[in-house]
């Protein structure tokens, strides 16, 4: 029975997996998105809400148990300095994992996960345009889409 045990394998020793995670919450601290498989991905995403309400608490003991998972001084210095005021108001759901598809080599099943307030996300939505219809010329209505022949058997 797996009662009350937190946390997946993923085939892996607990160094190799505790070293895997250390990296994956690093790299989406440091770019704020990783693309990752749906079940390291689920479980990036408890690794790294936990981080940030360690930034979040902001004192030198939160920031030295974070200091033990995240690899980098500068990404530590921007989960406390940048990440953490950015989420002051939220009271959790930091990250946000959004699924894929599958992978073309091995088929295995992909996912995104990244910051739900992300830097540069209100400049993406801005800077995307809907595509424009074709217009007749002649008429100032829509031009009716061109048919389709169906492939044979």
């Amino acid at each position: 029975m797996r009662h009350r045990v937190a946390g997946v394998k993923l085939g892996r020793t607990p160094a190799h997996r505790r070293a895997l995670f250390r990296n994956l919450v690093t790299a989406l601290l440091e770019h704020e998105v990783v693309r990752t498989t749906d079940a390291k991905a689920k479980e990036l995403r408890r690794w790294g809400d936990r981080m940030i309400t360690l930034g979040k608490q902001g004192t030198l003991h939160a920031r030295r148990r974070a200091g033990t998972i995240i690899r980098r001084r500068s990404v530590l210095k921007k989960l406390f300095d940048e990440l953490a005021p950015r989420f002051g108001e939220r009271a959790g759901g930091y990250t946000r994992v959004v699924k894929l598809g599958v992978r073309h080599g091995d088929a295995a099943a992909l996912s995104v996960v990244e910051l739900v307030e992300r830097a540069g996300a209100e400049k993406e939505k801005a800077g995307q345009k809907k595509p424009q219809r074709r217009r007749d010329t002649k008429k100032g209505k829509a031009a009716p889409e061109p048919r389709r022949r169906r492939a044979a058997g």
